[in-house]
């Protein structure tokens, strides 16, 4: 039988790339999007060229209609899932003292209380071996000031913490449940200027680097691996040591 895997926020960037990534090792998957319509479409028929399997489903994670919407659809065509992915990531900066509320809330919903919901929500789809991933950021675990992107890492925060609850929980049922923090990737838009030179490894990161996290989290090789935070940032805390 096919396994599944949903990876939400997947018709672009990161989570493209995990769910091609995803579908060439073998499961059926499902790309979510919100208002990304023809990349998603897109994918799913590049996957399909490909040989593999794929549907598509639009919802707002932040609701909770939208969760609903997922996890429907998926019980009615699948009536299972393997692997979870919640890669959605809403990111707002600003000074707290200038931040809207709203964009506060946005964020909480859409990184924190939507995977809360979606892995509650699919347990009756889940059987022993499935897994969750949550993508977090690298330094998620320092809980330090983070300037103008408090906000954000205050959401990521709380979803550490989630990630690590719900291994705990649901561990007995043999559910897994992790998270991969990365780092600088070499197609953001906003990579720092002589980035390289404060990582070990002397190099940004590439989403090949995170899919390969994730694609050993979710599998046999890791099926004693569960509450863990993977950061795939090339050492990049380790160089911002006061030492260096």
């Amino acid at each position: 039988m096919t396994r599944v895997a949903l990876v939400t926020g997947s018709a672009r960037r990161i989570g493209r790339a995990v769910v091609e990534r995803l579908a060439r090792e073998g499961y059926g998957v499902w790309v979510h999007y919100r208002s990304s319509a023809g990349e998603a479409e897109a994918v799913v028929r590049g996957i399909e060229a490909a040989g593999g399997q794929a549907r598509a489903v639009r919802a707002d994670v932040s609701t909770a209609d939208g969760i609903d919407a997922i996890v429907d659809a998926i019980a009615k065509h699948d009536g299972r899932l393997d692997v979870l992915v919640n890669n959605v990531g809403v990111y707002h900066t600003g000074a707290l003292c200038d931040l809207p509320r709203a964009a506060f809330e946005e964020m909480l919903a859409s990184n924190l209380l939507a995977p809360f919901d979606l892995i509650r929500r699919c347990l009756p789809l889940m059987g022993e071996g499935a897994s969750v991933v949550n993508l977090g950021y690298v330094g998620v675990e320092h809980n330090g000031a983070e300037g103008k992107a408090a906000a954000y890492a205050c959401s990521k925060a709380g979803l550490l913490i989630l990630t690590r609850s719900y291994a705990e929980e649901l561990g007995p049922r043999g559910v897994r449940v992790n998270m991969v923090s990365p780092g600088h990737v070499d197609n953001s838009v906003d990579l720092p200027a002589g980035f390289a030179a404060h990582v070990p490894l002397r190099r940004a990161g590439r989403v090949d680097d995170i899919c390969e996290a994730v694609v050993w989290l979710v599998g046999e090789r890791a099926s004693y691996v569960t509450g863990q935070n993977l950061e795939v940032a090339g050492g990049f805390m380790m160089g911002l040591r006061p030492d260096r």
